[in-house]
């Protein structure tokens, strides 16, 4: 005896795997997929590399990728990011010291 699935939904009935339209259109979709995509990324071919070494000065502007401003931006960046997780703990630090001073006149007061 087999189970009985909600609609589009794949069951086991006496050994045999029974399938609604959804399954069907699912698996149909699944099987295209998989037999289609390779064909597609075969067809898709990959510029021609260089043969031979080419200085950077020989490239033309747009291959050219300026490393000084975006090396000093992330020096930048990493810095900034360093001084305000300091500065927060800086604050967070002189939060407790208040709350120890508060702390200890009150026990002195008992």
């Amino acid at each position: 005896m087999g189970t009985v699935g909600r609609v589009g939904q794949m069951v086991w009935s006496s050994g045999v795997l029974r399938m609604g339209h959804v399954g069907r259109l699912i698996l149909t979709s699944l099987l295209f997929a998989l037999i289609v995509a390779p064909a597609a990324l075969a067809i898709q071919t990959a510029p021609p590399g260089q043969s031979e070494y080419v200085p950077i000065k020989d490239l033309p502007a747009t291959d050219q990728i300026p490393a000084a401003p975006l090396l000093i931006a992330a020096y930048a960046f990493v810095w900034i990011a360093v001084l305000f997780y300091l500065w927060t703990i800086w604050r967070r630090l002189g939060k407790v010291e208040d709350e120890m001073r508060t702390l200890a006149q009150k026990t002195m007061r008992r």
